[in-house]
């Protein structure tokens, strides 16, 4: 896997670019089957999940039988290195690519410390009341809900979030108060258009509890790396083209047309900036067995619970 930092137009840093090779299914893996997906980890049912018609929303069934890659991290760490998402995108890319149950699979990731999650909250709004609206609920059944959350990209825990007296939130808490957290890692999936929690349930129940933003890293796929040349060429095509339309207008009109570098230069760099940490759609693998296997399985993790989807 080759890695590279990936910096902002300003030369900060905003995330870590991650090209994996010779992965060909993850270890924690979204299959369908038609409207309905299943999330499995090393051959365990993590959730299962039917798309509801005309697509409003999600019902799900989580099994808690989701373990977390990253192990335990001690306090230590995180007082080293609190204050830089870089160091930790670095550390939570060792676990992805070496430990068992991560969804890293061929193709280009990020790793980025900026979310949708984090622009959505209302200045008269508490962290505390906001994170907490931002996680879907359900134990073991629930429902993501597309219509009243259009793009809000809400957050799925794959394990029970735990409560505020656990010993580990309460530890956590302390290094809330220190500014020493370590960041919560999520995975966006868009077949259910929300973030998987992948770790740090009791380290997001420690920022609710002290109210405070959550540090956070997402994961999600970007552009292919055998695409990402080819878009390269179609956006300086592109600048090329509009610097030469200017150039025609100028010919004609005389120097008080502007020769586009204005508009086309602040173009061409969103282009590039969004090819390397745009979104792409998570991958699914078609499920064995289809939608009958789907239902085998449904039946097996629900028996006798009464899920009308299974």
């Amino acid at each position: 896997m080759r890695r590279s930092d990936v910096t902002r137009d300003d030369g900060t840093w905003a995330g870590l670019s991650l090209d994996v090779q010779d992965r060909r299914q993850p270890e924690l893996c979204v299959f369908s089957a038609g409207p309905r997906l299943l999330v499995s980890q090393l051959s365990r049912p993590v959730l299962l999940a039917v798309v509801e018609e005309p697509l409003q929303g999600v019902d799900f069934w989580r099994t808690d039988e989701y373990r977390s890659f990253v192990p335990p991290l001690r306090a230590d760490v995180g007082r080293a290195l609190s204050g830089s998402p870089e160091r930790w995108a670095h550390r939570f890319a060792r676990y992805l690519v070496d430990a068992p149950g991560s969804p890293l699979h061929e193709g280009r990731w990020l790793l980025s410390c900026e979310s949708p999650l984090q622009r959505w909250r209302h200045a008269a709004t508490s962290h505390a009341e906001y994170w907490s609206s931002m996680l879907v609920e359900g134990r073991p059944d629930g429902y993501i809900d597309w219509f009243l959350h259009s793009t809000s990209w809400e957050v799925l825990p794959l394990r029970p979030m735990p409560g505020p007296g656990d010993s580990r939130v309460k530890a956590y808490r302390k290094q809330a108060r220190e500014g020493t957290l370590p960041p919560v890692l999520l995975w966006w999936v868009s077949g259910l258009d929300c973030h998987l929690i992948l770790d740090g349930h009791a380290r997001l129940a420690a920022a609710i509890a002290e109210s405070i933003e959550p540090p956070l890293l997402q994961l999600h796929r970007t552009v292919p790396r055998d695409d990402l040349v080819a878009r390269i060429d179609d956006a300086a095509a592109s600048y090329e083209y509009e610097l030469a339309r200017f150039a025609g207008l100028r010919a004609i009109h005389g120097p008080t047309v502007p020769d586009g570098a204005a508009t086309a230069g602040p173009q061409l760099a969103r282009l590039l900036r969004d090819l390397h940490t745009a979104q792409q759609p998570t991958w699914a693998w078609p499920l064995p067995g289809g939608e009958g296997q789907w239902r085998r399985t449904a039946r097996e993790v629900t028996a006798g619970k009464g899920w009308p989807c299974a």
